[in-house]
């Protein structure tokens, strides 16, 4: 995989002990840290590249992220900073930094407050990337367009793959909380903390605070509402297509002291190094080259894990025993999460049949009621949305359920049903994984060679006005919005199904679920 260029610093310039001069006043902020100079996007300032926590470089690599440094004079943020270690994954990932480092920990702020005394709801979002690649430069969900909705827009980078969420025994060892891995999602949390210190400075409420992610991001929300760490540093949560430890493959749940081991020699298999002193030693490049030839592609096997820290239990567990920060959660998925069938596939009906077979064994004419499959379009679509449940829609709605039945707060549930004119690459493919970033942030522009329609604007508007009306209340609705009933049994599990004619109504499959759940918890 291509490599791209590592820099060496993260972070806007730092002017020290130098006034800026020709600033507009309004463009300065103070921060706990120091002084910010950012710029402004049409009617928004946008404050980009702002450290939240200490380079975790050198002996902070695998730790938990330790405070920023001070700064005097006026730190530039008109700049996003370099994105975390990762590869080449994703070729529609366009990225504006200017290259990726370890020392990444900053964040970004996109303000329409003109001053520190409007207390405008807060919405931190959480880039996905599967916890190892992405970043916050990413076009697609730029904080401007949203921003100007009177809400101000934060979002961090975190630590991903095997910086954020490698596990092994001297980790567990040196750590006061004999925990390791999930260094990501402790990032996320000091990103958090950073937030409601500071957040008041660029006119946001640091009492009105909603946590926001898609994929990865998603499952990052679910992991911060599960963390007994992350209690009080968010009011509200929106997860779009993700969550963590709710999925059929039991993902982050193998014993620590397991997980640990293994990737003690999978690193020793590809690096040599035994030791967490010789890992440490070795250049960020090297360590991320090194992962790369590990047997599971994308560093997916360092992922999230049940620390005894930051994730006490299962996610599952913890929402099943009522412990979880019970506050107000919008969530749902895309249609099409797979995507559309492209190319030379088998016949649609001996596909599903052969699942049928052999996913589901005793339970497969069960299977093939609840999917069915007798013509070959028919066959297609059922294939579509079994998909779409394996891969991620099936967690989401676990995770849904369980706030459901367990928290007091109150829950929403939404399906996205609108395809884009294309993707990124020119190709239809029905309502696909991450369509939705596009609506939610209403960054059409990031993407000029989709043909968009007045149509999909017109979604767009709506689907931010929901979930802008979430962050000020904990409610969706608002004037001239299709009514969007809270997800309860006594309301027959309504779903919002956002499209052309957005409209809610009882969930059209809810039997599907519900066969899985008990499929697959055996």
């Amino acid at each position: 995989m291509k490599l791209p260029q590592v820099i060496a610093v993260c972070g806007g310039i730092l002017l020290a002990g130098v006034a800026v001069h020709g600033a507009e006043p309004s463009l300065q902020v103070t921060t706990k840290a120091g002084l910010v100079q950012g710029k402004f996007q049409g009617n928004v300032r946008a404050f980009l590249g702002i450290p939240y926590a200490a380079p975790p470089v050198g002996a902070l690599r695998w730790q938990p992220p330790q405070p920023a440094a001070k700064w005097d004079g006026v730190r530039m943020a008109t700049e996003f900073g370099p994105r975390p270690m990762q590869v080449v994954v994703w070729k529609d990932y366009v990225f504006r930094d200017a290259g990726y480092s370890e020392d990444c920990l900053t964040l970004n702020v996109w303000t329409p407050a003109k001053n520190a005394t409007e207390k405008l709801p807060v919405m931190v979002w959480i880039h996905g990337g599967g916890l190892f690649a992405g970043g916050t430069s990413q076009q697609n969900f730029d904080g401007a367009h949203l921003a100007g909705r009177s809400v101000v827009v934060v979002s961090m980078n975190y630590r991903l793959g095997v910086f954020g969420y490698m596990t092994h025994p001297d980790l567990i060892a040196e750590s006061p909380q004999n925990a390791a891995g999930n260094y990501g999602f402790l990032d996320q949390l000091a990103a958090l903390r950073w937030v409601q210190g500071n957040i008041a400075a660029f006119g946001g409420d640091p009492g009105n605070i909603t946590l926001f992610g898609e994929s990865a991001g998603s499952a990052s929300v679910s992991a911060q509402m599960a963390s007994p760490l992350a209690k009080g540093y968010f009011h509200k949560a929106i997860g779009e297509s993700g969550a963590t430890g709710f999925t059929s493959d039991g993902l982050g749940q193998k014993p620590l002291a397991s997980r640990a081991a293994e990737d003690a020699a999978t690193l020793f298999n590809v690096t040599g190094a035994h030791t967490i002193a010789e890992l440490r030693a070795l250049p960020a490049l090297a360590l991320l080259e090194a992962a790369e030839k590990a047997p599971n592609p994308m560093g997916i096997r360092f992922g999230a894990v049940v620390d005894g820290y930051f994730l006490p239990k299962t996610a599952a567990a913890i929402f099943a025993a009522g412990e979880q920060n019970d506050v107000p959660l919008l969530a749902g998925w895309n249609r099409d999460e797979r995507g559309l069938a492209l190319g030379p596939t088998p016949p649609p009906i001996e596909a599903m049949q052969k699942t049928a077979r052999e996913a589901f064994g005793e339970n497969a004419a069960e299977f093939l009621r609840l999917y069915p499959s007798a013509t070959p379009e028919q066959a297609a679509r059922s294939g579509a949305e079994f998909a779409a449940d394996r891969f991620i829609a099936f967690g989401t709605w676990a995770w849904l359920e369980a706030q459901a039945k367990t928290g007091r707060s109150s829950v929403y549930r939404y399906r996205f049903e609108r395809a884009p004119p294309t993707d990124f690459f020119g190709v239809a493919r029905g309502s696909y994984h991450s369509a939705d970033i596009l609506y939610v942030f209403g960054s059409f522009d990031a993407q000029p060679q989709v043909p968009w329609t007045p149509t999909d604007r017109e979604i767009s508007d709506r689907i931010q006005s929901y979930w802008t009306n979430f962050a000020r209340s904990g409610n969706p609705n608002g004037p001239g919005l299709p009514l969007w009933p809270a997800y309860a049994a006594k309301g027959d599990w309504p779903v919002m199904y956002l499209d052309t004619q957005s409209a809610a109504h009882a969930d059209d499959f809810r039997a599907r679920d519900l066969f899985l759940e008990r499929v697959w918890k055996k």
